[in-house]
Protein backbone atom coordinates (compact mmCIF):
# COMPACT_ATOMS: atom_id res chain seq x y z
CA UNK A 1 0.00 0.00 0.00
CA UNK A 2 2.85 2.58 0.82
CA UNK A 3 4.88 1.71 -2.02
CA UNK A 4 1.58 1.95 -4.22
CA UNK A 5 1.13 5.69 -2.76
CA UNK A 6 4.47 6.31 -2.79
CA UNK A 7 4.79 5.01 -6.34
CA UNK A 8 2.00 7.21 -7.54
CA UNK A 9 3.26 10.45 -5.80
CA UNK A 10 6.58 9.94 -7.59
CA UNK A 11 4.44 9.57 -10.67
CA UNK A 12 2.87 12.67 -10.29
CA UNK A 13 6.42 14.91 -9.74
CA UNK A 14 7.51 13.35 -12.60
CA UNK A 15 4.90 14.60 -14.50
CA UNK A 16 4.44 18.07 -12.82
CA UNK A 17 8.57 18.77 -12.80
CA UNK A 18 8.90 17.28 -16.45
CA UNK A 19 8.76 18.89 -19.62
CA UNK A 20 6.06 18.61 -22.82
CA UNK A 21 6.33 19.14 -26.19
CA UNK A 22 5.98 22.48 -27.72
CA UNK A 23 2.63 23.28 -29.07
CA UNK A 24 2.87 24.13 -33.11
CA UNK A 25 3.22 27.76 -34.07
CA UNK A 26 -0.17 27.74 -35.25
CA UNK A 27 -1.49 26.96 -31.35
CA UNK A 28 0.76 29.59 -29.91
CA UNK A 29 -0.50 32.23 -32.77
CA UNK A 30 -3.88 31.31 -31.87
CA UNK A 31 -3.46 31.78 -27.86
CA UNK A 32 -2.06 35.33 -28.46
CA UNK A 33 -5.04 36.19 -31.00
CA UNK A 34 -7.55 35.19 -28.07
CA UNK A 35 -6.00 37.25 -25.54
CA UNK A 36 -5.30 40.20 -27.74
CA UNK A 37 -9.04 39.54 -28.62
CA UNK A 38 -9.74 40.23 -24.46
CA UNK A 39 -7.42 42.51 -24.27
CA UNK A 40 -7.96 45.31 -27.10
CA UNK A 41 -11.71 45.39 -26.83
CA UNK A 42 -13.03 47.76 -24.40
CA UNK A 43 -16.00 46.22 -23.20
CA UNK A 44 -13.70 42.46 -23.15
CA UNK A 45 -11.31 44.52 -21.09
CA UNK A 46 -13.60 45.46 -18.44
CA UNK A 47 -14.21 41.43 -17.54
CA UNK A 48 -10.59 40.02 -18.57
CA UNK A 49 -9.37 42.91 -15.93
CA UNK A 50 -10.60 41.30 -13.08
CA UNK A 51 -7.99 38.89 -13.34
CA UNK A 52 -5.33 41.62 -13.98
CA UNK A 53 -6.68 42.86 -10.62
CA UNK A 54 -5.81 39.17 -8.96
CA UNK A 55 -2.06 39.27 -10.16
CA UNK A 56 -2.01 43.02 -9.52
CA UNK A 57 -2.80 42.49 -5.76
CA UNK A 58 -1.34 39.22 -5.57
CA UNK A 59 2.31 40.79 -6.43
CA UNK A 60 1.31 43.18 -3.43
CA UNK A 61 0.64 40.54 -1.41
CA UNK A 62 3.58 38.80 -1.70
CA UNK A 63 5.80 41.23 -1.67
CA UNK A 64 4.93 42.67 1.56
CA UNK A 65 5.15 38.80 3.12
CA UNK A 66 8.92 38.65 1.45
CA UNK A 67 9.37 41.49 2.93
CA UNK A 68 8.59 40.93 6.36
CA UNK A 69 5.48 42.54 6.25
CA UNK A 70 2.21 40.94 8.20
CA UNK A 71 -0.22 40.40 5.04
CA UNK A 72 -3.78 40.90 6.79
CA UNK A 73 -5.97 40.98 3.71
CA UNK A 74 -6.81 41.49 0.73
CA UNK A 75 -10.15 42.42 -1.32
CA UNK A 76 -10.93 42.81 -4.83
CA UNK A 77 -13.92 44.70 -6.36
CA UNK A 78 -16.46 44.50 -9.00
CA UNK A 79 -15.02 47.82 -10.90
CA UNK A 80 -11.44 45.55 -11.09
CA UNK A 81 -9.89 47.89 -8.33
CA UNK A 82 -8.39 46.51 -5.12
CA UNK A 83 -6.90 46.70 -1.87
CA UNK A 84 -3.86 44.93 0.02
CA UNK A 85 -3.41 45.70 3.27
CA UNK A 86 -0.21 44.84 5.12
CA UNK A 87 1.20 45.61 8.69
CA UNK A 88 4.94 47.03 9.20
CA UNK A 89 7.28 49.91 8.95
CA UNK A 90 5.03 52.84 7.21
CA UNK A 91 8.77 53.82 5.17
CA UNK A 92 11.88 51.77 4.49
CA UNK A 93 12.57 49.77 1.72
CA UNK A 94 9.67 46.91 2.70
CA UNK A 95 6.99 49.34 2.38
CA UNK A 96 8.26 50.74 -0.95
CA UNK A 97 8.86 47.53 -2.91
CA UNK A 98 5.19 46.13 -1.47
CA UNK A 99 3.83 49.30 -3.29
CA UNK A 100 5.86 49.06 -6.38
CA UNK A 101 5.08 45.52 -6.61
CA UNK A 102 1.43 45.81 -7.71
CA UNK A 103 1.76 47.31 -11.87
CA UNK A 104 5.14 45.09 -12.19
CA UNK A 105 3.56 42.18 -11.00
CA UNK A 106 1.26 40.75 -14.13
CA UNK A 107 4.25 41.72 -16.78
CA UNK A 108 6.71 39.78 -14.34
CA UNK A 109 4.49 36.72 -13.87
CA UNK A 110 3.66 36.76 -17.86
CA UNK A 111 8.06 37.09 -18.60
CA UNK A 112 8.09 33.91 -16.07
CA UNK A 113 5.68 32.30 -17.28
CA UNK A 114 7.37 32.57 -20.85
CA UNK A 115 10.51 31.26 -19.38
CA UNK A 116 8.99 28.17 -18.28
CA UNK A 117 6.50 27.36 -21.66
CA UNK A 118 10.23 27.87 -23.64
CA UNK A 119 11.67 25.17 -21.43
CA UNK A 120 8.36 22.96 -22.09
CA UNK A 121 7.19 23.39 -18.33
CA UNK A 122 3.30 23.66 -19.30
CA UNK A 123 2.22 21.30 -16.41
CA UNK A 124 5.03 22.57 -14.03
CA UNK A 125 3.08 26.60 -14.84
CA UNK A 126 -0.51 24.85 -14.77
CA UNK A 127 0.03 23.83 -10.89
CA UNK A 128 2.33 26.93 -9.90
CA UNK A 129 -0.39 29.37 -10.37
CA UNK A 130 -3.08 26.53 -8.87
CA UNK A 131 -1.28 26.84 -5.58
CA UNK A 132 -0.58 30.56 -6.04
CA UNK A 133 -4.66 31.47 -6.43
CA UNK A 134 -5.07 28.92 -3.43
CA UNK A 135 -2.83 30.73 -1.47
CA UNK A 136 -4.85 34.30 -2.30
CA UNK A 137 -7.56 33.01 -1.97
CA UNK A 138 -6.92 32.09 1.88
CA UNK A 139 -6.07 35.60 2.16
CA UNK A 140 -9.40 37.39 0.36
CA UNK A 141 -11.75 39.29 2.65
CA UNK A 142 -14.79 40.07 0.39
CA UNK A 143 -17.74 38.21 -1.46
CA UNK A 144 -16.53 39.23 -5.02
CA UNK A 145 -13.14 38.71 -4.38
CA UNK A 146 -13.44 35.18 -3.08
CA UNK A 147 -15.60 34.66 -6.04
CA UNK A 148 -13.26 35.69 -8.77
CA UNK A 149 -10.11 33.85 -7.46
CA UNK A 150 -12.21 30.50 -7.01
CA UNK A 151 -13.83 30.80 -10.41
CA UNK A 152 -10.01 31.54 -11.96
CA UNK A 153 -8.20 28.66 -9.69
CA UNK A 154 -11.39 26.15 -10.99
CA UNK A 155 -10.56 27.21 -14.27
CA UNK A 156 -6.90 26.36 -13.91
CA UNK A 157 -7.55 22.70 -11.94
CA UNK A 158 -10.34 21.74 -14.78
CA UNK A 159 -7.83 22.36 -17.46
CA UNK A 160 -4.78 20.77 -15.21
CA UNK A 161 -6.88 17.58 -14.60
CA UNK A 162 -9.19 16.81 -17.00
CA UNK A 163 -8.10 18.57 -20.86
CA UNK A 164 -5.59 16.66 -23.26
CA UNK A 165 -2.19 17.80 -23.98
CA UNK A 166 -3.11 20.83 -26.38
CA UNK A 167 -5.45 21.79 -24.93
CA UNK A 168 -3.65 22.49 -21.76
CA UNK A 169 -0.86 23.54 -24.05
CA UNK A 170 -3.24 26.38 -25.30
CA UNK A 171 -4.61 27.08 -22.63
CA UNK A 172 -1.05 27.66 -20.84
CA UNK A 173 0.57 30.04 -23.74
CA UNK A 174 -3.19 32.01 -23.99
CA UNK A 175 -2.99 32.72 -19.74
CA UNK A 176 0.82 34.23 -20.40
CA UNK A 177 -0.15 36.03 -23.21
CA UNK A 178 -3.07 37.78 -21.88
CA UNK A 179 -0.68 38.71 -18.52
CA UNK A 180 1.97 39.81 -20.82
CA UNK A 181 -0.44 42.43 -22.70
CA UNK A 182 -2.71 42.85 -20.00
CA UNK A 183 0.21 44.19 -17.84
CA UNK A 184 0.88 46.71 -20.29
CA UNK A 185 -2.81 48.82 -20.62
CA UNK A 186 -3.47 49.25 -16.87
CA UNK A 187 -0.73 51.61 -16.40
CA UNK A 188 -1.39 54.30 -19.27
CA UNK A 189 -5.20 53.97 -17.92
CA UNK A 190 -3.46 55.21 -14.47
CA UNK A 191 -1.45 57.41 -15.93
CA UNK A 192 -4.81 59.05 -18.37
CA UNK A 193 -6.82 58.77 -15.15
CA UNK A 194 -4.38 60.87 -13.14
CA UNK A 195 -4.06 63.57 -15.99
CA UNK A 196 -7.57 64.19 -15.88
CA UNK A 197 -7.60 65.02 -12.07
CA UNK A 198 -8.65 61.29 -10.66
CA UNK A 199 -6.52 58.66 -8.71
CA UNK A 200 -4.86 61.29 -6.48
CA UNK A 201 -4.00 57.97 -4.30
CA UNK A 202 -2.36 55.37 -6.70
CA UNK A 203 0.09 53.44 -6.26
CA UNK A 204 2.61 55.71 -8.47
CA UNK A 205 1.79 58.80 -5.84
CA UNK A 206 2.40 56.46 -2.67
CA UNK A 207 5.56 55.43 -4.10
CA UNK A 208 6.42 59.34 -5.06
CA UNK A 209 5.31 59.87 -1.28
CA UNK A 210 7.72 57.14 -0.26
CA UNK A 211 10.89 58.30 -1.65
CA UNK A 212 10.38 62.00 -2.68
CA UNK A 213 10.63 60.36 -6.62
CA UNK A 214 8.29 62.20 -8.84
CA UNK A 215 5.21 59.85 -9.79
CA UNK A 216 6.15 60.01 -13.46
CA UNK A 217 9.52 58.50 -12.75
CA UNK A 218 7.54 55.56 -11.55
CA UNK A 219 5.17 55.71 -14.68
CA UNK A 220 8.30 55.42 -16.31
CA UNK A 221 9.32 52.45 -14.61
CA UNK A 222 5.94 50.31 -14.92
CA UNK A 223 5.52 51.17 -18.63
CA UNK A 224 9.81 50.02 -19.01
CA UNK A 225 8.78 46.93 -16.77
CA UNK A 226 5.58 46.13 -18.49
CA UNK A 227 6.97 46.59 -22.40
CA UNK A 228 10.29 44.92 -21.41
CA UNK A 229 8.55 42.14 -20.10
CA UNK A 230 6.43 41.47 -23.40
CA UNK A 231 9.04 41.73 -26.16
CA UNK A 232 11.01 39.21 -23.53
CA UNK A 233 8.65 36.86 -23.05
CA UNK A 234 6.72 37.47 -26.29
CA UNK A 235 10.47 35.94 -28.18
CA UNK A 236 10.32 32.87 -25.32
CA UNK A 237 6.65 32.28 -26.71
CA UNK A 238 7.73 32.08 -30.07
CA UNK A 239 10.50 30.87 -29.89
CA UNK A 240 12.63 33.13 -31.34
Amino acid sequence: MDSTASASLASLWDEVTGTQPDPDLWVVLAALAAALAVVAPHGLWRLSRNAITIAHEGGHGLVALLTGRTLTGIRLHSDTSGLTVSRGKPTGIGMILTAAAGYTAPPLLGLGGAALLGAGRITLLLWLATVLLVAMLVMIRNAYGALTVLLTGGTFVLVSWLAGPQVQAAFAYAVVWFLLLGGVRPAFELQAKRARGGAGDSDADQLSRLTHVPAGLWFFLFHAVSLCSLLGGGRWLLGL
